[in-house]
């Protein structure tokens, strides 16, 4: 069955195109635009008008993709910035007029469900014991854990991400270190309450995740966090987005994402495994179930 989930984020919206047999997904296509509909939430609650449109036009064309490569079912998830804002109705009319698609907002505990699947049901290789999944998003932050066999059996969503971290507090490029500790504190402050079971396997997803297994491989230790830290804090973003082929939005995000990724990987007592799958191959895992 080929099937499809557009994913309207905080910082993005991505499509995914994909085959499912026998309960595996198959990779068929793969799309992505910055449309930040976080930017300026904070300040106003609401997306506005200029956003909503272009995000309306973004979910139409990557829906028109999807149909063009025979995916029979398409859906539309939305995450924290649409949970958040005041006008979410008046953005999920505007992309069911603009694509013919119904919107579904998830709820942090759906949000964190769906990346625990998509993460764990795409391994080559099934750990035994509990699996930690940290799905660090533009509006919010989830920590899952579970087994591959029982699934979720404890999750959290923290009202924190790397969008409106970076919006709130990095303004200087490269960012200062007065900026980097104010984001520090912020981290430290919204993951103070939470205190997840520690298990024995942990798994990273979302942009920011991805973004830095260029950067720096597949395993986000403490060791290789700060020194990816070190490097976006010492060059401008132009230069590492060519350098390491990344765009110059994400790079801007990324020392809002590697201090989140710290705190959980902190959180969990183990070092983070770089996932191949997240939210939206457990989107499309569940649609064909």
């Amino acid at each position: 069955m080929r099937c499809a989930c557009i994913d309207i984020g905080s910082n993005t919206t991505r499509l995914l195109v994909a085959d499912r047999e026998n309960g595996k997904l198959a990779e068929v296509f793969q799309l992505r635009a910055f449309t930040r509909l976080g930017a300026g939430l904070a300040a106003t609650g609401r997306i506005g008008g200029e956003r909503i449109a272009a995000t309306a036009a973004e979910v139409a064309r990557q829906a028109d993709a999807a149909r063009e490569l025979g995916a029979g079912a398409v859906r539309v998830v939305a995450t924290a910035a649409v949970r958040q804002a005041g006008d979410r109705t008046e953005l999920c009319t505007a992309v069911r007029a603009a694509s013919g698609l119904a919107v579904e907002i998830l709820s942090g505990e759906e949000e964190a469900r769906l990346a625990f699947a998509g993460a764990t049901r795409t391994l080559d290789d099934a750990p035994d014991g509990a699996i930690g999944v940290v799905d660090v998003g533009g509006g919010s932050s989830e920590l899952v854990v579970g087994t591959l066999s029982a699934g979720v059996t404890w999750c959290t969503s923290i009202a924190v991400g790397s969008g409106d971290l970076a919006e709130r507090f990095l303004h200087s490029d490269p960012p200062a270190a007065v900026e980097l500790d104010a984001v520090r504190e912020r981290v430290a402050e919204a993951l103070a309450r939470v205190d997840p079971p520690r298990p024995a396997h942990g798994l990273a997803v979302g942009g920011s995740a991805t973004s830095l297994r260029r950067l720096l491989g597949d395993v986000l230790d403490p060791e290789s966090l700060r020194a990816g830290l070190d490097v976006l804090a010492a060059r401008p973003v132009a230069e590492i987005a060519r350098a390491w082929g990344l765009d110059p939005v994400r790079v801007r995000l990324l020392p809002a994402g590697i201090l989140l990724l710290e705190a959980a990987s902190r959180a969990f007592g183990c070092p983070l495994r770089i996932a191949c799958g997240g939210l939206r191959e457990g989107v499309l895992l569940d649609t064909a179930r």
